[in-house]
């Protein structure tokens, strides 16, 4: 019996009747500099960052006589002779396969010669561009839930075999894509309704999970795995959301006359995503304004242990994307 029917069936016989991230990111995929501003740039792991320009956009539509490029990347050292960094004779850089420790200060430093027309005397300019890029991931989803039941009395087993019921069932549904139930708990309340009796109802509230036992093998490989268990979550919410939204369109066809002491209360089912980062991230709006839902590699002097969504400070952190606190 699917599990749409069995749910009534089984209320029946327990009541007794049976991309890149960036504000300056062009069309074409271009970052450009801007003088004495640093521009933040948001690069998902794993992935290659946009081109970032060695000029201004003003300087990039005028004529550059003779112009040199110099990067320094994160360490302070020269951005050369690293297949990791593409640099090119025009002086734009792609970071490729970008990792946490990648995250840092990109400085190019521009030199060109301006050469007036009268006497042919050059004069070297140099101009910095700073750019502060960022690692980051997508946040895991998972969602909180809530749904109320009548029931006859608060008192009696038959609540608690309705939760397990309901609980085994909604697993029964998402378990294919690597998600289960858990944080499941419920409490009997007397509700009085205007104009009806007072009404026994479970009030039942649960989280849905994206990391089921053996939830790495969904993943197939991929190193973005939050992608996959993203999409799986948000599956097994739309099944659990349709589930329910079955019980309230049986309960409206099968009970129009004589309601069963328990039953789903229409328009009860209630959802709210909850997002968490993976250790060595987390969210701060304050800081990283233009990727606010992202999860952002934590900076020095921060660290994540766990998949909170907040990086703790910690002074003697160093590095980018620390998971601990020596």
């Amino acid at each position: 019996m699917g599990a749409w029917l069995l749910l009534p069936a089984m209320l029946y016989y327990l009541a007794g009747t049976g991309w890149p991230r960036s504000s300056l990111l062009s069309d074409k995929g271009l970052v450009y500099g801007r003088l004495g501003h640093p521009v933040k740039i948001y690069v998902k792991l794993h992935q290659n960052s946009p081109i970032l320009v060695c000029m201004d956009s003003h300087r990039a539509s005028e004529e550059t006589v003779d112009p040199t490029y110099l990067w320094i990347g994160p360490n302070e050292k020269m951005l050369t002779g690293n297949k990791q960094f593409n640099i090119t004779e025009t002086g734009t850089l792609i970071v490729k396969d970008f990792l946490e420790l990648l995250s840092g200060l990109y400085t190019c430093t521009l030199s060109y010669k301006t050469i007036k027309a009268e006497t042919q005397e050059e004069t070297i300019e140099k101009k910095r561009y700073d750019f502060m890029v960022f690692a980051y991931r997508e946040p895991d989803y998972s969602y909180q839930m809530a749904v109320r039941f009548t029931t006859k009395s608060c008192v009696g087993t038959y609540n608690n075999q309705l939760f397990r019921l309901l609980r085994k069932i909604l697993n029964n549904l998402i378990s294919d894509l690597s998600c289960h139930v858990i944080e499941a708990s419920y409490k009997c309340h007397v509700v009085e309704i205007p104009e009806n009796d007072l009404m026994h109802e479970l009030f039942i509230a649960f989280q849905v999970n994206p990391f089921a036992p053996g939830w790495r093998d969904a993943c197939g490989g991929s190193v973005d795995c939050e992608d996959v268990t993203n999409q799986n979550i948000l599956k097994a919410r739309d099944r659990i959301e349709e589930f329910f939204r079955s019980q309230a369109s049986i309960s409206s066809h099968r009970f129009n006359k004589t309601v069963p002491a328990i039953h789903f209360v229409d328009h009860s089912f209630h959802v709210v995503r909850i997002d968490s980062c993976r250790p060595g991230f987390g969210k701060n709006e304050g800081l990283h304004s233009n990727c606010a839902s992202c999860c952002v590699v934590c900076s020095p002097g921060t660290f994540s242990p766990d998949v909170d969504v907040t990086c703790q400070i910690c002074i003697s952190v160093h590095i980018y994307g620390a998971k601990s606190c020596p």
